[in-house]
């Protein structure tokens, strides 16, 4: 599988080869994975995000005969806050996504794949989304923007089962000794789960407690395998669905 991933990651050809690759299709994708760097716990590694989005997106690629972008990996964390985290703003990300969306575009490549690692990064996402969309139509530069955890059946977390199994089956920098229980919802009524969710988006550690949101003690790398194997095999065929169209 690595071959698969090598060919069709453009930080590791030559000019005249990706040159080559686009001309011969002018309909090629191009997947552009977007995470994050900050605080996981005293168990998950800061590039947790930036991490897992790349891992899918490289499967995606492979999976669909995509390009496969370099990772963006700062993302607005700012949330996090006094916990460590290197963010920025919201309008920096979306104006970055949108000069690489027409770089990419003034090179041959019109369909975008944006594959999003980190919650707060969502806003500036769709900001891309909505110009692009919106103001390129002539161009036709088409973008099309997914988070990954809309394609698994668990509930998402920080740090916690999901991310730190998705981490175990990727990553040898997890350090099980060191996980402990976080923020966990089960006994709380929805309106208090929104409640919740409002304070975290301002302030995670708040929320939280711990900067932990989930109980990570359980995780397992074959967890992290099947919840991979789900992510990859839905979102590989929710691009190709949306491309079709």
């Amino acid at each position: 599988m690595s071959k698969s991933y090598n060919h069709n990651n453009i930080k590791n050809k030559t000019d005249p080869v990706i040159r080559k690759s686009i001309n011969t299709d002018r309909k090629h994708t191009a997947i552009m994975p977007v995470g994050s760097i900050e605080q996981h716990g005293p168990h998950l590694p800061i590039s947790t995000d930036s991490d897992i989005v790349q891992e899918i997106s490289k499967k995606v690629a492979a999976c669909n005969g995509y390009h496969l972008c370099p990772t963006l990996t700062y993302g607005v964390s700012f949330e996090h806050a006094p916990f460590f985290n290197m963010s920025i703003k919201a309008s920096t990300l979306h104006f970055i996504l949108d000069d690489l969306c027409h770089s990419l575009f003034s090179n041959g490549i019109k369909n975008v794949c944006i594959i999003n690692g980190h919650h707060g990064n969502q806003d500036a996402i769709n900001d891309t989304f909505n110009r692009i969309n919106e103001t390129d139509t002539l161009n036709k530069l088409s973008i099309h923007t997914f988070s990954y955890w809309h394609f698994m059946k668990l509930d998402f977390d920080h740090a916690g089962f999901v991310e730190t199994s998705l981490m175990l089956a990727i990553s040898d920098k997890v350090n099980m000794q060191l996980a402990k229980k976080g923020l966990v919802t089960d006994n709380m009524t929805d309106k208090e789960i929104r409640k919740i969710s409002r304070l975290a988006q301002k302030s995670f550690p708040e929320a939280t407690g711990n900067g932990i949101w989930g109980d990570p003690k359980g995780a397992t790398k074959e967890d992290g395998q099947k919840i991979l194997t789900e992510i990859i095999t839905n979102l590989a065929k929710k691009c190709r669905e949306c491309l079709a169209t």
